[in-house]
Parts: structure tokens; sequence; C-alpha cells
């Protein structure tokens, strides 16, 4: 199995020269003073002083009055074996670890010592629940489906996704990821289904990470990916709970970072990011229909514009009489050669796209819609474009908005550019050089080190079940194969006949 090269790791000789600082648990709580948010108080109880010490934004501060300090006044006997005792929290700990003691209090726990004994330390779990409520999808955004998405914190989505698969098979393996981040990373997976050579490669590219920061599931697949070197996206993320147990029972590796609403699945295939929880929550004819016209929509959204202008450029004899008279017509005043007027309209798009992106959802909105009329309508009047190459781009614009999956969608936006290119060097010939290496480049692709193009190559004729279009679910009597599945059937699929004779699939 590919494995992946330690990221950002020192060479050995610098690491073996670095002096680690000794550091003690009452420097530590100096370095922490120099913070004005850190509350370091003492207090007396039975003539016995101890210190109440905890970063104020981190912790809750009605649980630390109400629930830790009330109970603190009714110990028999000061000790911190008593405290521990009384108080009634989970998630407590007696230690003299500098590190234990500085990672526990940067997550939201309080410290008690005794003067007596400052070095010794009872951490006590108050931190402070903040953050986003659960609430409905808006990436994948769903009408006949769940209207639940992830959050940012990771034990709402780790909740999120039991109450979907009950089952003690669920594994979750814990990490910690980035020196100066300390962000928790999840690793989950079916543990009599999903393959252990997929989640030992998973666990020892995440353990090999050494870097400061990861802050987000993005920067995480970064660092993971088979091939950093490619604009498709070789892992898939999702804000569904429904997506992410439906990838679990087919044998896939879920990675979720704390701190972002986004979860990854893996490994994926191409044809992955053109399906949606909706084509399941619909007969089998609708939800194969509209996947194809996803398809559709991809492939005319790359080759719509190129194709325009390698025919204008070098192929005019393929266009019909009529039809030539009136791209003749609509070209007459333009004085720039096709490539130049394509780059010109798509570039506007994307510019229009980026700027709708990046602006409050309202003026977004209304900057896209009239931006949009405003420049094409200004453009075809002004003789810089045509009216007909502006109907092409809008729609292959438009097109590239179907792809359900955002980080697809981007990769298909960056491929017209090298398709026009080609177009206007070679016309038909160089449509046809790009897209061989394209091809070239996607069958070298891995996701895992599994192939990326599967089904398509290698042709595997039972995934194909569940590929550009989507079968009935007694189809699905075996997981995908390229999951390489400890347990392939789903059920077990026996033969029944009815009153009327018809043949039915049963459990």
């Amino acid at each position: 199995m590919l494995r992946k090269k330690k990221f950002g790791r020192r060479k050995k000789e610098e690491t073996e020269n670095l002096s680690p600082r000794e550091e003690t648990v009452t420097n530590l709580f100096q370095e922490f003073a120099a913070s004005h948010d850190f509350i370091d108080y003492q207090n007396i109880l039975n003539g016995v002083p101890y210190n109440v010490s905890f970063i104020g934004t981190l912790i809750d501060a009605q649980e630390l009055h109400q629930i830790v300090l009330s109970a603190i006044q009714k110990v028999p006997e000061v000790s911190l074996q008593s405290f521990k005792e009384v108080i009634p929290v989970e998630n407590m700990v007696i230690t003299d670890s500098p590190e234990v003691i500085k990672e526990r209090i940067l997550r939201g726990d309080m410290a008690l010592r005794l003067a007596s004994k400052p070095d010794e330390v009872l951490l006590i779990s108050v931190p402070a629940q903040k953050g986003r409520q659960v609430n409905i999808p808006e990436l994948e955004f769903g009408t006949i489906s769940p209207q639940e998405a992830f959050v940012e914190d990771i034990d709402t989505n780790l909740n999120l996704i039991r109450r979907r698969l009950p089952t003690p098979n669920l594994r979750v393996k814990e990490t910690v990821v980035g020196s100066r981040s300390k962000s928790r990373v999840a690793i989950l997976y079916i543990e009599d289904i999903a393959d252990t050579t997929n989640v030992e490669t998973v666990t020892q590219r995440i353990n090999d990470l050494d870097y400061d920061e990861v802050l987000d599931t993005t920067n995480l697949i970064q660092m993971i990916y088979d091939d950093s070197n490619t604009i498709f996206p070789l892992f898939l993320y999702t804000e569904r709970p429904d997506r992410v147990a439906g990838a679990l029972n087919e044998g896939k590796i879920i990675i979720a970072v704390d701190r972002s609403p986004l979860v990854i699945l893996a490994p994926t295939t191409l044809l992955e990011y053109f399906a949606t929880m909706e084509d399941y929550n619909m007969s089998w004819i609708p939800g194969s229909f509209f996947r194809l016209l996803r398809v559709f929509a991809v492939v005319f959204s790359i080759y719509g514009t190129p194709l325009y202008v390698a025919i204008l450029t070098f192929h005019y004899e393929l266009i019909p009489k009529d039809l030539l008279e009136t791209i003749i017509s609509s070209r007459i005043l333009i004085p720039f050669p096709p490539l130049i007027e394509a780059l010109f309209l798509e570039i506007a798009i994307e510019l229009l796209r980026e700027a709708a992106a990046r602006l409050p959802t309202k003026v977004g909105q209304t900057l896209g819609i009239v931006g949009g009329i405003v420049i094409g309508q200004a453009s075809v009047e002004a003789g810089l474009t045509s009216n007909i190459l502006l109907i092409i781009v809008a729609a292959s614009a438009l097109a590239s908005f179907v792809t359900p999956i955002y980080k697809m969608g981007n990769a298909i936006r960056l491929l017209r550019f090298p398709f026009l290119l080609g177009a206007q060097v070679w016309g038909g010939l160089g449509i046809m050089i790009v897209t061989m290496f394209t091809l070239t480049h996607l069958v070298r692709l891995t996701s895992l080190g599994r192939p990326y193009l599967e089904p398509i190559y290698p042709f595997r004729f039972q995934d194909w079940k569940d590929g550009i279009v989507k079968l009935p679910f007694n189809f699905f009597q075996k997981r995908p194969s390229n999951m390489k599945p400890k347990k392939a059937n789903r059920f077990h699929a026996t033969e029944k006949k009815d009153n009327k004779g018809k043949n039915d699939f049963y459990e």
C-alpha cells in the first residue's frame, strides 16, 4: 500500500540538536499569567489556602460557580483527593505533569492547587459549550432528505453519526495533530466491513504529520493526498450525516476534525462526485435520469466553449449553411478572434462568481444576477462578443453548478481553460490531445491506493449498479468491490414467489 512521507518532518540531525526546555508546574502557571484572560486567585478553606486557576474565555462560568465551587465548600478534609470525591464532574485527574496540565487547561479545564503542594494539580473539566447548533445543510441541500448538517464541534458530529449507526462495530480512533493547533482528529470505520489496509493507511498518514497547525479538514486533506499535484479532489468531503452513514456501510474510512463542519470520506472514485443523497431517496428511474443529467452537464461545461472556438477557427465547414449565416452576422463586427472573445466572457463569469461568493448573501445574489445581465448585454452591444457565444458561455457556467460537490465543480471550471487553448492551437485535434492528457492523468490517480477511475478503469461490471446510473436496491446485494470490504454481501438474496408468481428479494 502506498505510504505517504511525513509532512514537514524535521531532519534527524536538527531534531537531535534541539534541547528540550525543562518546564515545571510553577513555571507553567507563570507563563499562563502573562495572558489577561487567565485567572488565578487564592481561597482559604478551613484555614488551608488553595489556588483556583483557569482561562476565563474557555470555561463555563455557571458550571464553575454552581457545581464546582459550591461542592468544594462541603469537603470534610482539605485535600485534592477530597475535592475529587465531592465534585460531581466527570473526567477529573490529579497530576504533576506540566504537559498534561497545559493541554487540559487549554481545552477548558480548571486547576485546583494546594499552597502546601504547588506542583500537584487537580484538573476539572468545565469547558464552555459555545458554537453553532445543528442546522440544515448549506452545501448539499436536499428537499426529500434529512435536514441535519455537521457543526464545528467534533463530539456533536460523532453523536450525529452514531445515532444513525447504533452498532458496536463502529470504531472511533482519536489522535491529535498540529504542534500548536492541537486539533482532535477522529478516524471512524466499521470494523467487520472496512478493509484493514485502508484503516492502517489513513492512520499512518495522519500519525506521520508534523505540522504546527491543522485547523480544518480541507487542510488535512491536502497533507494526506495520494497525489497533491492534481486539480481533482481525491477525498470527498461532506456535511451530511446520512451520507457518512452510507459511506461507512460501504466500507469507507471517515475522518473528522474538531472545529470543522466538514467530514472526509475515503477512498473515493470519480463517479461518486456526481451522486447525491437525493438519488437514493427517490425511485431508481428519476434518480438515474438526474445523475445522467449531471454527467451530461459536466461534459457540456467542459467542451461547449472549446468546440465553438475550434469550429469557428478550423472547422467552419461543419456548420450548417443556415446556422453559418446567423453566426457570421453575429460576428461581423467582432474585432477579436474566437479565443479572445471566449476568454473575455469566461473570465468575466469567473470574476462575477468569485465576487458573489465573497460578498454577503443578499448582496452577492444581486451582484451575480445584475452583473451578469449588464456585462453580457453591454459586451454584445459594444461588439466585443457575439450573442451566440454569450449563450454558450452562460449555459456552460450554469452546467458547472450542477455538480453536487463544490471542489469537483472548481476542477471542472479550471479544465475549460486548457481545452480552450488546445482548441485555438490545433482545433478538434487539440481538444482530443487535452482530453487524452486528462484521461491519462485520471487513470494514474489513486485514492488511498485505490483506482480513482473505477469502475470505468479498471472495468468492474458489478460496480456499475451505482455508477452513472442507480439501479433498484435489490441489485445492491454486494458492497463496492474497490473498497475491498471484509463482508461483501449486504444481504443474502433468496428467491421467493408470491401468489402472482413474481420474484422478490428478501433478506
